[in-house]
């Protein structure tokens, strides 16, 4: 199945580029690869890439400004390559929409299995049923999630998200009712423990609402703030 999987790899570093490459494609995926940020960019609106690896310290264009413009009209997943020393810059990429971040220096061994990780979280590798039956749906009035296809509407209109984005809204719908603390979202959400601004899971609060408020308000309602602790999922009837 991986074959036809493809994988765009962005730095300025040719030496990490062809490291990367060959354990990339040692699994089967296609990969492909940017220099800079401006033919990154170039190259991810034209085409549909599966996954990003995206280096943030690069000449012309760095990783966040292609992350953010990125994001204004596509949902693919995005790992960023960042220096130990730039931890305001994974918080502010995490905040532009960014779904993970690997430390430089990385073992490739660890970018292989966080790229697979990423696919198994997206579309990409999620089994759909045949059956209506047996799906994993998670539904309530004005909104329907469908976990087999990674795919939610609200209203009856798909909502583009973002695989933290959805990772976010699937895991408080389990729960309905119940309070997350945002240690405990970025620790649930994020799968591993993560040090940083805790501002991280208000801004993809923020655009996981505004995404939804433009198909449905009363979906949008359902992400609920519970001031001085964190956020829950309350059902909207009306």
């Amino acid at each position: 199945m991986s074959e036809n999987i493809s994988v765009l790899i962005v730095d300025d570093e040719d030496r990490i580029r062809r490291l990367l490459k060959m354990y990339l494609e040692r699994e089967g995926y296609l990969v492909e690869e940017a220099e800079n940020g401006e033919q990154a960019l170039s190259m991810a609106l034209e085409k549909d890439y599966h996954c990003i690896l995206l280096d943030i310290m690069m000449p012309e264009k760095d990783g966040l400004e292609v992350c953010a413009e990125l994001r204004e009209k596509k949902t693919t997943p995005i790992i960023l390559l960042t220096a130990k020393g730039e931890e305001a810059n994974r918080v502010q990429g995490f905040e532009l929409g960014a779904d993970d971040y690997i430390v430089k220096p990385f073992s490739p061994r660890e970018v292989v299995l966080r790229v697979k990780a990423i696919l198994r979280r997206s579309a990409v590798f999620s089994p759909v049923s045949n059956s209506s039956s047996s799906k994993d749906l998670v539904v309530f009035p004005h909104l329907t999630i469908d976990h087999d296809a990674h795919r939610v509407t609200a209203d009856g209109t798909e909502v583009n998200l973002t695989p933290k984005e959805y990772e976010l809204l699937y895991f408080l719908a389990k729960s309905p009712d119940k309070v997350f603390d945002r240690e405990q979202l970025l620790k649930e959400v994020w799968h591993y423990d993560f040090f940083g601004d805790l501002r991280t899971v208000d801004t993809h609060v923020k655009r996981l609402r505004e995404k939804l408020n433009r198909v449905s308000e009363n979906a949008a309602k359902m992400i609920v703030t519970v001031w001085g602790v964190g956020y829950k999922f309350e059902v909207v009837n009306d």
